[in-house]
């Protein structure tokens, strides 16, 4: 996580304006708009894309996890991995908690289907895990061996 720049933007321009000033660095782009997180992994050079997970509004009969197939697909052809924000699960009440972890379990199952990296990443220092906890959590979500060797 040292020398990484995470993006938090609503606007394009200065998103792309960022990420071009810092090349040399690892770059986490995080947005609650899942419109701009396509658009961000399909046309910009980023490691990470931050899923964020709360205040979303699942269907009756389907997750809403902010991720599927296509973006998916898009993540591999760019070798970008899926973030999944620790905060979010740690500060969260116990129905909202709930939710969440619902909604990571299908995105590890999309990870998995087409050979994505995850990794757990807290944006405030506060709630940050050793590496033994963080892979203990996701091999109880689903993760394979082999995506917590990475984490």
């Amino acid at each position: 996580m040292e020398d990484s720049l995470i993006i938090q933007e609503n606007d394009f321009m200065k998103i792309r304006e960022k990420i071009r000033r810092n090349k040399d660095r690892k770059v986490i782009f995080f947005s609650n708009d899942d419109e701009l997180s396509r658009k961000i992994l399909e046309k910009e050079k980023i490691d990470i894309l931050l899923i964020s997970q709360k205040k979303r509004k699942d269907k009756q009969k389907q997750r809403n996890s902010g991720f599927n197939q296509v973006l998916a697909k898009i993540a591999k052809k760019k070798n970008v991995g899926i973030g999944i924000d620790l905060d979010e699960i740690i500060e969260s009440d116990e129905k909202e908690k709930s939710r969440i972890l619902a909604r990571i379990k299908q995105n590890i199952r999309l990870c998995n289907k087409n050979k994505l990296k995850m990794k757990f990443i807290s944006l405030s220092g506060k709630n940050k895990r050793n590496i033994y906890d963080l892979k203990a959590l996701g091999l109880v979500l689903g993760m394979p061996t082999w995506m917590t060797k990475s984490l």
